[in-house]
Parts: structure tokens; C-alpha cells; sequence
């Protein structure tokens, strides 16, 4: 008789163990998804029929609350006031993080390791903790209240760019960069024409983190914004708590208002984040 006559062959086993993971992964997904299915449904629901039937499907499907939603609440005034903080920041970001470690890369020496070390512990003080310091600089320098002051709030994200980038440059063929030197090109056309092509897909990745992490800010927008009129769309959800605090329907609905955009915006990255993170960690 075979040795497996009695039990499973290790090509059953590892098939099994494949379903197994699989169901597990389903239903651990099906779990995480109830919120966003609670949240998307309820707003094409009524008052009445969400509190009778919180997780099931409408009775009668309306857009009310959507058009509520419009007429109650500046929604494309404050998308637009996000999106512009949210470029503006990012590309800020991005840049100053990949000229740093260009910086870092290209010249090392005892400054720049001095420099990288600064910046280390930079990166883990909590942000919590600067934020009176900042205030008052930002106090003194009328920047409170305004895109320009918060949009350099933004620009402390430019370590974490920075040191998810100088990984990646560190593997980069400097042979390239030297053949340009020879050439007579000089640092910042190195930097243009030959290192930002290299470090894309890295670069990819760092923007997409970056964007969703500035879109979705809360606690630095709602302290160095107080304007209506600067809000937000994160602000305008924290907002239409109060204002909606009876009419769960309509604040469901500025939510996935406020949530639909970065949604769309991963969902159309996605490949380029995992073609990145591999590609960082197949060159680190």
C-alpha cells in the first residue's frame, strides 16, 4: 500500500490549505466591509426605513439625501479647497523628500550623515507635540487660517518621503550618474533627466500614501483652519455632525461625498503602489 493510502497526499494538503486560507480571507473581508455597506445603503434610504432596516437592502430607492446633501452643504467648495491643499502639499513633499535623498546619496560625508540623523529623530517625535510651537509660528507669520499655512504644515511629510526614497536611490547604477558628470551635466539635470526615471515607481508609491493621508487629515486642518469658506471636506463631515445629528442618512451621505474621491483615486493607483512596494523591496 502507498505511504498516503491512510492520509492525505502533501498536493491535497497544500490544497486544502489553500481553500482554507481562502474562506478565511473571505469572511475576514465580508467582516471588514459591514461598516462600508452600512454607510453606502443607509444613503439611499429614509430616516425611517434605516432605522427599521439598517443593513438591508431599500424599500424604495431615493437620492434625496444626495441632493440634501448639495444644497445644505458647500460639498464642491470644499472638495475643491481639498484637492487644491492636497496637490499643492504632496507635490511639495514629494520633491523636497527626493532632492533630500538625492542630496544624501550624492555627497556622503559627516554633514550629510549628521543631516540624516537629525532627520531620523525628526521623524519619530510625535506630531502632537509640535503643534502649539507651530501655531505660534505660524501665528506670527498671519499664516493661520490660510492654504499657504497649512499646506507647509504639510511639508513635515517631506522626512517620511524622504526616507522611503533614499532606500531606493541607494540602489540606483551610479555609473549613469557619473557618465553624466563626465558629460558636463550638472547636479539638479542629473537629478531631472536621469534620477527621477529611475526612482519612479518608488516615487509613485510615496505620492498615492501622501495623497491619501493629506486628503483624509483631520487634526491639522481643523486647527489651522477656522474659514467656512477654507473648509475642507474632512472639516465639512465634522461639521455636519452637529448639523445633521438627527438625519443619519444625510451625514452617511457627506461622508461617502468626502470618501469617494481618494476611494477612486487608490482603487485607479493600485497597481502602481504594488509595483512600487515590490520594486523597493526587490532593490533594498
Amino acid at each position: 500500500m502507498s505511504q498516503h493510502a491512510h492520509g492525505l497526499t502533501p498536493k491535497s494538503r497544500k490544497r486544502l490549505g489553500s481553500a482554507a486560507t481562502s474562506i478565511i480571507m473571505i469572511a475576514l473581508t465580508l467582516l471588514c466591509s459591514i461598516p462600508l455597506w452600512y454607510i453606502v445603503i443607509n444613503t439611499f434610504k429614509t430616516i425611517a426605513d434605516m432605522n427599521t432596516n439598517p443593513l438591508g437592502l431599500p424599500k424604495e430607492w431615493t437620492l434625496d439625501n444626495y441632493i440634501k446633501a448639495f444644497k445644505t452643504v458647500p460639498i464642491l467648495r470644499s472638495l475643491w479647497n481639498t484637492a487644491i491643499v492636497t496637490f499643492f502639499g504632496v507635490a511639495i513633499q514629494v520633491i523636497v523628500g527626493a532632492l533630500a535623498a538625492y542630496g544624501m546619496i550624492l555627497r556622503k560625508s559627516r554633514f550629510t550623515a549628521a543631516i540624516g540623523a537629525i532627520l531620523m529623530i525628526a521623524f519619530v517625535v510625535p506630531a502632537q507635540s509640535t503643534l502649539i510651537p507651530l501655531y505660534r509660528m505660524e501665528a506670527n507669520l498671519h499664516l493661520v487660517n490660510t492654504f499657504a499655512g497649512l499646506i507647509l504644515i504639510y511639508l513635515g511629510g517631506a522626512v517620511f518621503c524622504y526616507f522611503l526614497i533614499v532606500g531606493y536611490m541607494r540602489s540606483l547604477p551610479f555609473e549613469l550618474i557619473e557618465a553624466a558628470r563626465i558629460d558636463g551635466a550638472g547636479p539638479l539635470r542629473i537629478f531631472w533627466n536621469i534620477v527621477m526615471p529611475l526612482i519612479k515607481p518608488i516615487l509613485t508609491t510615496v505620492i498615492v500614501f501622501q495623497t491619501m493621508g493629506t486628503w483624509n487629515d483631520f487634526m491639522n486642518a481643523n486647527i489651522f483652519i477656522s474659514s467656512s469658506e477654507l473648509r475642507t471636506i474632512v472639516l465639512q463631515v465634522y461639521n455636519a455632525v452637529g448639523q445633521f445629528s438627527t438625519d443619519w442618512p444625510s451625514f452617511m451621505t457627506i461622508t461617502v461625498l468626502a470618501l469617494l474621491p481618494v476611494f477612486i483615486f487608490f482603487i485607479f493607483c493600485q497597481k502602481w503602489i504594488v509595483s512600487g512596494l515590490i520594486a523597493g523591496s526587490v532593490k533594498g
